[in-house]
């Protein structure tokens, strides 16, 4: 696939694309004979996971090292998961803050319908 098939295919501008690839949060993609990059399924599911991932806020750094350890070979299977446990550790805490987040604006939002909105038609009356 071309860049810019990628690109719509993700909803991911072919700079972002570009950009990923230069800082390693993807591995190289391959190119053809004419130097165009062509991705193939490897690198459209490293695409795919890329944009999962920093979708959820996973940090850049620890996705560069992910890839880099994966480049390794398969020995580095264990300091690959535990970047995975990390990160989704650090995930857990931030849906769990969220959650607390969405809890009060909701406690707002009914009070404001139970509470105040009487009040201010009382106001008006």
């Amino acid at each position: 696939m071309t860049i810019a098939e990628v690109s719509k295919k993700y909803d991911i501008s072919a700079d972002t694309l570009r950009y990923y690839e230069r800082i390693g949060l993807i591995p190289p993609v391959p190119r053809s004979k004419s130097g165009i990059r062509d991705y193939d399924e490897a690198s459209c599911s490293w695409v795919e996971l890329m944009k999962c991932m920093r979708g959820a806020g996973v940090q850049i750094e620890a996705l560069i090292e992910y890839v880099a350890l994966f480049q390794q070979g398969p020995e580095t299977a264990p300091a690959r998961k535990a970047i995975l446990v990390e990160q989704r550790e650090q995930l857990i805490q931030r849906m769990e803050e969220m959650q607390r987040s969405l809890d009060r604006l909701n406690e707002k939002i009914e009070n404001y319908e139970t509470l105040l909105l009487p009040k201010e038609q009382e106001m008006l009356g």
